[in-house]
């Protein structure tokens, strides 16, 4: 059998997300292979499940990154270490951090900052509490999405580092712009993204005489970032990847690790057959083409797609009938992953059980 076949596949309704247990292991290996645990920080926001992430606690991982709250307090329900809440916080989100702080007492819990104000806010919540926050200074190297300008960083600083409620302990850069498919120029444009980080790091630990801890990029950079000494690396898609990454980025050493399965419904002519996977069972932000690729019908053309249907054109469509299953690889498995309650378990090709993909709710007990 293929590595994705599965032999109880007729007891597995479709649409499915359905997660290979071996080969997650083996991506966490691979992982740790090229950074030691303890400068890994994966972020869970691509599994948001709570048994992946023991998976990595058991290997020896101790830090984790995340971008809610659900998922953070996920991680705290695990006993997680050390939770890096990925995010600034805005007052409600802020409120709903201080009581997983007092909630799950076992996890070091803090939070990125790029606004002065805001993270004045932060202070007096948690100061009214008695409880000190840990936050790292969001840098924005070129995402343009988050965090502060570095050369405005040092003064962030400066206007924070009185205030009693939080204290600054690393600085936080995501280079999420940086996808070259050659690393030869990722490396080039990530040292050059990353020079700002050093210099910013190397003025503040001058001031304070204290080390700063640096929380750097995500998958496609990871492996210029590994080779960095002391210094935590944050890559998510890793534990899964996808056809997008695959395909982009095949310098890295991991395999896919978690498809989705979708039947054919309907055969519509000679040329023509409609599966069960709409939009609303795929990542969707791209175009129709570039959502999900099937690993045992790699030719077909996507025609057309809505909610719960997806019509492909195929050379002979005598050659499908009702209830046959296409395995595919969802370009983008991140999203793909929040569309799904509970995903299938499959070892040695066989579905043995389900997991609960708990943090893809936006609010879990908190």
């Amino acid at each position: 059998m293929s590595w994705y076949q599965i032999k109880n596949i007729k007891e597995i309704d479709s649409p499915a997300l359905v997660i290979y247990k071996e080969r997650v292991q083996q991506n966490i290996q691979s992982l740790i292979k090229m950074k030691d645990a303890a400068h890994l920080r994966p972020h869970v926001k691509t599994n948001k499940i709570a048994e992946v992430c023991k998976m990595m606690l058991d290997a020896g991982i101790t830090k984790f990154k995340c971008a809610t709250i659900a998922e953070a307090e996920m991680l705290g329900m695990i006993n997680a270490p050390d939770v890096l809440l990925a995010y600034q916080p805005t007052p409600a989100k802020a409120k709903r951090l201080l009581q997983l702080v007092q909630k799950y007492s076992s996890t070091h819990f803090s939070c990125l900052i790029d606004d002065a104000e805001n993270a004045e806010y932060i202070s007096k919540i948690f100061l009214e509490k008695d409880v000190i926050l840990d936050v790292y200074i969001d840098l924005n190297v070129g995402q343009n999405r988050t965090g502060i300008k570095p050369e405005n960083a040092f003064q962030l600083f400066e206007d924070c580092k009185e205030l009693s409620g939080i204290n600054i302990i690393g600085l936080h850069a995501y280079d999420g712009h940086i996808r070259d498919t050659k690393i030869e120029e990722r490396k080039r444009n990530a040292d050059k993204a990353f020079s700002v980080v050093i210099q910013l790091a190397e003025e503040i630990e001058s001031s304070t005489q204290k080390k700063l801890n640096i929380v750097a990029g995500g998958s496609p950079t990871f492996p210029v970032h590994a080779q960095r000494k002391n210094i935590e690396c944050s890559p998510g898609t890793f534990v899964f990847w996808d056809y997008g990454y695959k395909t982009q980025f095949n310098d890295e050493p991991f395999d896919y690790a978690a498809l989705v399965i979708t039947r054919i419904i309907s055969v519509v002519d000679e040329n023509t057959i409609c599966t069960d996977l709409g939009h609303k069972s795929v990542g969707a932000e791209n175009t129709i083409e570039k959502r999900i690729h099937f690993l045992n019908a790699p030719d077909v053309e996507f025609i057309g797609q809505s909610e719960e249907h997806l019509v492909l054109k195929v050379d002979d469509s005598s050659a499908y009938k009702i209830g046959d299953v296409l395995y595919g690889v969802p370009y983008h498995i991140c999203p793909t992953v929040a569309l799904y309650e509970r995903a299938v378990i499959v070892q040695n090709n066989e579905a043995f059980d389900e997991w609960k993909v708990m943090a893809r709710d936006r609010k879990i007990t908190v």
